[in-house]
């Protein structure tokens, strides 16, 4: 069996945790770092009348796509080594037309794919999410998406414990020497309401804030579920938002018993979008609720391989070595 692994050349050590997985198992994985097409990869895709010859060639070798037996969709930059000192038209046809190829070939591989590009981009959809999630029965924050300042004040009068903000997608913004900001979570102030004229130029989502107990990520494969907790109230910088202490927190992960209830409701959320693997944030709160926050359909989960240890490239790479006997 070939395992093909959509990424890009700088994706972090769970690549390489699934590939050793894969390995271990006998099998064959095959990288395709996306960013270094068309620029150091070769494709080679030919459709005769009753054949098909699908070719890609990279410093790893040359692999025969009509031998591969699954995809694991991690990440994707095509083009992202073309040449910006070219004329900007046509280097964006020339990503147009990258993307177009090699979008056109994963989608092309009629074979199992963990997961299928539409699903994960359906997936993706936040206020889906939170309409699905309802209806499957798991606790959901007062969520409030709008351009409209009145609206959101209006919104704020109804929640008396505070409101956070944070955006539906999820990007970077780069400083002038190339440092990324990511977006994070964030608490609205008082003044921050007094000034939302910038709503014009770009929505944000609103949600009540929700006090923390624990902060658990959740980590499906198929129908296994690893269940991790951090308290990140311990920390000032990360009360609102783990990640911005996410270094200082990589080894403080513990294991965590979901109850079945709730173990029941994610699985029953993941059919509903047809996943085979997710990677949810629900937050503990002092009371005993558990809040579903997001699930993202390609999410991380490297650093819990170290802590607590939990066997998820393992996990992957079962699902991705039986079904593709489906």
């Amino acid at each position: 069996m070939t395992v093909l692994i959509i990424t890009k050349s700088n994706d972090n050590e769970s690549v390489s945790l699934v590939i050793d997985a894969i390995r271990e198992r006998g099998q064959q994985a095959f990288r395709f770092d996306t960013d270094r097409f068309p620029t150091e990869i070769q494709l080679a895709i030919r459709y005769d009348s009753g054949s098909q010859q699908l070719t890609l060639v990279s410093e790893q070798g040359k692999l025969d796509l009509c031998e591969v037996s699954a995809v694991w969709y991690r990440r994707i930059d095509i083009g992202g080594r073309i040449p910006n000192t070219i004329d900007k038209q046509l280097r964006q046809a020339s990503v147009l037309e990258s993307r177009a190829t090699v979008q056109g070939l994963i989608a092309s591989l009629q074979v199992f794919h963990l997961d299928p590009v539409p699903v994960i981009r359906r997936a993706e959809n936040k206020q889906l999410q939170l309409q699905i999630a309802r209806q499957v029965g798991l606790d959901t924050p007062r969520t409030l998406i709008a351009n409209d300042p009145q609206a959101v004040q209006a919104f704020a009068q109804t929640c008396s414990g505070g409101l956070i903000t944070k955006m539906l997608s999820s990007f970077a913004i780069y400083d002038e020497h190339g440092q990324e900001k990511v977006v994070f979570t964030n608490p609205v102030s008082p003044q921050d309401l007094k000034e939302l004229n910038s709503l014009s130029l770009c929505p944000m989502t609103f949600q009540e804030q929700i006090l923390k107990e624990l902060e658990l990520r959740v980590t499906v494969v198929g129908k296994q579920v690893f269940a991790a907790a951090i308290n990140s109230q311990v920390s000032e910088r990360a009360r609102h938002d783990w990640r911005r202490n996410g270094l200082g927190f990589i080894d403080a992960w513990k294991p965590y018993e979901l109850p079945h209830d709730v173990g029941e409701r994610l699985l029953r959320l993941m059919d509903w979008f047809g996943l085979n693997y997710g990677a949810i944030d629900l937050i503990l709160t002092p009371d005993g609720r558990y809040v579903f926050l997001e699930i993202n359909p390609a999410g991380e989960f490297f650093w819990l391989e170290r802590c607590p240890g939990f066997p998820i490239s393992k996990a992957i790479t079962d699902t991705l070595l039986s079904c593709s006997h489906c």
